[in-house]
């Protein structure tokens, strides 16, 4: 398998995803995809059963149920990263590519097995938010607040102070995920 492109992402601030308004700043909606889950996911879908590019996009937006549709300016990229990876093979058939998968992209896929359910949970996770279930205004003022403030601090890491944010953020991250504290017994007796 070739792998003179392995590294190369299509990191070029899209998301695979087209804007819809009334969405996080800029229209555009959360990031759904990590790098590489782009990639996973299509190989998975081209392993279903061989399709065209048109037909990929239409299966996510699916998955998202309606709430998103990938881009075609980031699908085709991807693609063709597969196909030049030797992990899917491109037909023309009528004009359009019919892709199908390798013996190396079924290789492949077996061994991310475990990063591909990964992929499909965050895509549950992102669609359960795309249905209405976002962050609310203050939330969001509070998170670009948090991104201001780290962007104001550039420069200035030193190792303590890297221990210091490093330990408030995931300290703040945790009590998020726990959700809220139980009251002790003295604040319930106010």
């Amino acid at each position: 398998m070739r792998d003179h492109h392995s590294h190369r992402e299509h990191g070029d601030g899209r998301d695979g995803f087209e804007k819809r308004p009334g969405r996080e700043r800029g229209g555009r909606g959360p990031r759904v995809f990590a790098p590489g889950d782009l990639k996973l996911l299509l190989l998975a879908l081209i392993a279903e059963q061989p399709c065209h590019g048109y037909d990929l996009i239409r299966q996510i937006e699916g998955l998202f149920d309606g709430a998103y549709s990938p881009s075609p300016g980031v699908i085709y990229p991807t693609l063709t990263f597969l196909e030049e990876s030797e992990l899917i093979t491109g037909d023309a058939e009528g004009g359009k590519k019919r892709y199908t998968i390798t013996d190396a992209g079924r290789l492949f896929l077996n061994e991310q097995a475990i990063a591909l359910d990964g992929v499909r949970m965050r895509i549950d996770v992102s669609k359960r938010s795309l249905r209405g279930h976002d962050r609310p205004p203050e939330i969001h003022e509070a998170v670009h607040n948090l991104r201001h403030a780290l962007q104001l601090h550039h420069g200035r890491w030193s190792p303590e102070e890297i221990r210091r944010v490093s330990e408030l953020l995931n300290n703040t991250a945790k009590a998020i995920v726990d959700g809220p504290a139980v009251q002790s017994s003295s604040e319930q007796a106010q």
